[in-house]
């Protein structure tokens, strides 16, 4: 189906049931087929990204392939790492490569985090590199076969020097939520219980009123990813008390989320509540209703704030709106062993957990 067809789907939805409003349901399913028809446009991340997510909450055999994409691509760059470092000099010469990417300070966070990655360079390969694919490897039952070597190199670094540094956390709050409880997922050492104690003390909500655009919104996505890597990336329910000082945040500070913050957030704040079950607290539908009146009904999808509707940039996003519209509760799929045998045949480099 043709983007301009989903327009016209979307028209129809509008029309059905006396031209009464399109519901959540009506509204995911719109957004949900402009991209299951145009999968050719996201790169294999991306794919792999939204796959991943529409398997956990649909399981539907369609997005297989997504999912061994999603596999090939951690198996590939954890094979990678195993071939090529060997001491602490490889890991700092692969993060240097890296930190050209912010090089050109274009954006205010690409401008803290090349600061921030100053010294640190083997951060950049460490956090978004191998325990994130370690992670995702683990989540669906799989490690990698030198999956000892990996830890080792692991072992090498205390990460709480990153996770508890401000600076690290006005540069990348979100990412360093989710390494925080991927490692301890991977059995290293909990540093959890640190970096919710080091966040709140770089950004106390006293200070919310000098936060940059930018800084509010990397505050927010900390705290949401605090909820979503605990949850194992929806795959598991979470416990309100568990996370109360982030829930009343977000209850008591809302006015001031919508009026800031990109769509991107706001759906997650929605699905962190979808998560602890609080399905019925005003919040949810109140992130609803912002996502659906955001929608660029003739694209079929929520576009960026700037009004793009690109397809490829647009899939966090969107998908994220997909499963806030459309919430089908945390599922640990897939995994390796489960009938439904989505993970088989696993990429080499690969292998199921004992």
């Amino acid at each position: 189906m043709t983007r301009v067809a989903v327009g016209m789907l979307t028209a129809a939805l509008l029309l059905t049931g006396c031209a009464q409003p399109s519901t959540e349901k009506q509204d995911a399913a719109v957004i949900k087929n402009t991209y299951d028809t145009n999968l050719a446009e996201l790169s294999a991340y991306q794919l792999g990204h939204y796959g991943l997510r529409m398997y956990r909450q649909t399981q539907d055999d369609k997005y297989k392939a997504a999912v061994w994409t999603d596999m090939a691509r951690v198996a590939d760059r954890l094979n990678e790492y195993a071939a090529t470092i060997h001491n602490k000099e490889d890991v700092v010469k692969l993060g240097k490569v890296r930190l050209k990417v912010y090089d050109s300070g274009d954006s205010e966070r690409d401008a803290l985090r090349h600061a921030a990655a100053q010294g640190r360079e083997e951060y950049l390969v460490l956090g978004a590199g191998l325990i994130s694919s370690m992670a995702r490897a683990n989540e669906y039952g799989l490690e990698h076969i030198d999956d000892e070597r990996l830890h080792e190199i692991l072992s090498w670094y205390d990460f709480s020097e990153y996770a508890t540094n401000p600076q690290m956390i006005r540069a990348w709050a979100a990412q360093l939520a989710n390494q925080v409880y991927w490692l301890k997922q991977l059995g290293e050492q909990d540093h959890t219980a640190a970096f919710d104690k080091a966040f709140r003390d770089t950004y106390p909500d006293s200070q919310d009123v000098n936060l940059t655009t930018q800084q509010f919104n990397n505050k927010l996505y900390g705290m949401t990813h605090i909820i979503l890597a605990a949850s194992e990336y929806y795959r598991k329910p979470v416990n309100e008390a568990d996370f109360q000082w982030i829930y009343d945040y977000f209850r008591d500070n809302f006015d001031e989320i919508a009026a800031r913050s990109k769509e991107d957030v706001i759906a997650e704040i929605g699905i962190t509540f979808l998560l602890a079950g609080l399905d019925d607290d005003p919040i949810v539908a109140r992130s609803q209703d912002i996502i659906q009146e955001a929608i660029n009904r003739d694209e079929g999808m929520v576009p960026s704030v700037t009004g793009s509707t690109d397809l490829a940039k647009g899939e966090h996003r969107n998908v994220l709106a997909i499963m806030l519209l459309d919430w089908q509760g945390a599922n640990a799929v897939p995994m390796a062993g489960q009938d439904s045998r989505v993970v088989s045949n696993a990429p080499w480099g690969l292998e199921a957990k004992e």
